[in-house]
């Protein structure tokens, strides 16, 4: 194949009527790498070849970048804008097209990665090919229509983002709350659940178990007030004596004071978080996509899974739907003669995946076909490989949740062989 030529030159030193001459009347596909702030585009005919390869830098020359494009849309037939979905940087220069009414299309970046030998018999990768080959991809029919997020849609994906950052603080503060323990009160997790509100409650106003044996009826009170009627009294009187004989290492005011402060903002992010999930349930119950879901699911995870992903209806297959979670297999290292084996892919949103993995844990526990599955897979994983279990839980109720926004009715038998599990008619033989 005959080498290429990159040469890019600058926006504004195009030779336009010489551009014009050699499209000749023709469509144009106007592929774009997206970067930071060194940005490259193609100016590709519909025969796949480049007519020109022009540069600019964001966001001091968008504006001449777009004035480009749109003299460009009103000498050709028809003219469209490929990009590739890269984090935020192309989205000024998105919006400001769209707006101009100028057609937008994605392509993927994978799709752009894997077609670069492809494109030119060269393995490497630079700038203005990438811009070649995202313009070629759309040509080859590679590419999506890419329209501007709704205002609905947008609060929908704000509220998600703002839910993210608080629970990573959250589970962040909740690991260092872990270790903090594991060395002051090791026995406590044992009754009270790590990043439980009792558990965060009594860490803010005592800070450790010595404080609490010696106020043991404060602490109390502030337990039976956090957890109300649905924490055990014989629990609370555990957790007393476990202040009582722990062999944790005495804590100077200091290490208090430490344990406070992570407590407390664990709590705090909590809270946020919270709040924020009731935010993302109520927008979402205004399309009303989620009454299906929340059945099996929950209202809060329903709600959360829909903004990050999508209703399943949106997605062609269950199959599609389990892979925009990530949840779908890939070999991650391959040499010829061996496999690390199969891992997800995690191309999806995290916060999605999280919420769909404590929706698994709840399905676990209160429903007895999920329970014997689960319980059968941790056997035949050696009997400690748990969290490889829940995953593969995980999967099945993405596809199941798929079927489910279709119009069926969630029934865990149809979802795992309940009758090699000694299950018939629903109840254990």
């Amino acid at each position: 194949m005959a080498k290429r030529k990159y040469r890019s030159v600058p926006v504004n030193s195009i030779d336009r009527e010489r551009l014009l001459e050699r499209l000749d009347q023709r469509p144009v596909v106007v592929g774009v790498d997206v970067a930071k702030v060194k940005q490259f585009a193609v100016v590709m005919a519909p025969d796949g070849s480049v007519v020109q390869t022009v540069r600019w830098e964001q966001p001091q020359e968008q504006d001449d970048f777009v004035g480009f494009v749109l003299w460009l849309s009103k000498e050709s037939p028809s003219l469209t804008v490929g990009m590739e979905p890269s984090g935020v940087y192309g989205d000024t220069m998105r919006h400001a097209l769209l707006e101009q009414g100028v057609d937008v299309v994605r392509v993927s970046p994978k799709r752009t990665h894997d077609m670069a030998e492809v494109y030119d018999g060269v393995p490497s990768r630079h700038d203005a090919k990438a811009a070649a080959i995202v313009a070629k991809l759309h040509l080859d029919g590679a590419s999506e229509a890419w329209p501007q997020r709704s205002d609905h849609e947008r609060r929908l994906h704000a509220k998600l983002r703002t839910l993210s950052v608080y629970t990573k603080e959250y589970k962040r503060n909740r690991d260092r709350l872990e270790s903090l323990l594991s060395r002051y009160w090791p026995e406590v997790t044992e009754e009270l659940s790590l990043g439980s509100a009792t558990m965060l409650e009594l860490l803010k106003a005592f800070g450790g178990p010595q404080q609490v044996a010696e106020r043991p009826n404060e602490a109390r009170q502030l337990m039976r007030a956090t957890g109300g009627p649905f924490l055990d009294p014989e629990k609370v009187e555990r957790v007393v004596d476990l202040a009582r004989r722990t062999v944790g290492v005495p804590m100077i005011d200091e290490e208090l004071e430490l344990v406070g402060v992570v407590a407390t903002e664990c709590r705090r992010h909590e809270k946020l978080a919270t709040a924020v999930e009731r935010a993302i349930a109520t927008l979402v119950e205004e399309d009303s996509v989620t009454d299906s879901m929340r059945h099996m699911v929950g209202r809060t995870t329903a709600a959360v899974l829909v903004a990050a992903v999508g209703p399943p209806a949106k997605y062609t297959s269950a199959a599609a739907y389990q892979k925009s979670f990530g949840l779908n297999l890939r070999v991650v290292h391959d040499s010829g003669t061996k496999k690390s084996g199969l891992h997800l892919s995690k191309r999806g949103p995290g916060i999605a995946r999280l919420f769909l993995y404590m929706a698994a844990l709840r399905l676990i526990q209160k429903d007895d076909v999920v329970k014997a599955w689960y319980a059968a897979k941790v056997q035949r994983l050696g009997g400690r490989a748990k969290t490889p279990a829940v995953v593969a839980v995980m999967r099945k109720l993405a596809l199941a949740l798929w079927h489910v926004g279709q119009g069926s009715r969630f029934d865990a038998t149809r979802l795992f062989d309940a009758q090699r599990l000694g299950f018939v008619g629903g109840d254990p033989m």
